[in-house]
């Protein structure tokens, strides 16, 4: 394997990844899971429909990498789209942040197991089957877009400038980090899509 991800006969893909690639995607996936939040367990003796039927936030956080993850519906614009923006939030948002936190735990878990596999070795293959195959699509590209945030990247620049870092940019580890994992979730889509 090529540090790409490859076909597994079935379905899903799988990639060989060394130590310390494992150790890197763990950091950033747990990284992850800070940003989002604990998420609102039920408390025992309550209602479990309760849970489910519970309201969310109206407003857009506040951190950028947040609100790039949890965007609003509508945009900017009118009060009208903004109240719609908010009632949809309100019923969407805790949702999306279970998912995205569901799927940073198989990232995590999978690795976790990957790396208690690979003890005293210099790395492992990790298989994933097709529902991890789509957990992990989602956080690479969660963290993708939470690094690319940070970064300030737009389209625009993207390419063109973040490839002309100096070493000596503070900023360097984090740009590789950021296009490293891109190309991780480019060849998982391909991987998917075969």
């Amino acid at each position: 394997m090529s540090g790409r991800f490859e076909v597994l006969p079935g379905g899903g893909a799988a990639i060989a990844l060394d130590e310390v690639e494992i150790s890197i995607l763990r950091s950033l996936a747990v990284q992850l899971l800070e940003l989002i939040g604990p998420g609102d367990e039920p408390v025992e003796g309550e209602d479990p429909l309760a849970a489910l039927f519970a309201e969310g936030p109206t407003e857009p956080p506040s951190d950028p990498a947040l609100r790039r993850l949890f965007p609003d519906a509508y945009g900017d614009g009118t009060d009208e789209l903004r109240q719609a923006a908010a009632d949809f939030r309100r019923y969407t948002e805790n949702d999306l942040r279970t998912r995205k936190r569901e799927d940073a735990l198989v990232v995590v878990r999978g690795l976790d197991a990957l790396a208690a596999d690979a003890a005293g070795e210099s790395g492992a293959v990790l298989k994933l089957a097709p529902d991890a195959s789509r957990a992990w699509l989602g956080t690479l590209n969660d963290l993708r877009l939470t690094i690319g945030t940070r970064l300030e990247v737009t389209d625009d620049d993207e390419s063109e400038q973040l490839y002309r870092l100096p070493d000596s940019d503070p900023r360097k580890p984090m740009v590789m980090a950021y296009l490293w994992l891109g190309a991780l979730q480019e060849s998982l889509v391909e991987t998917l899509l075969s």
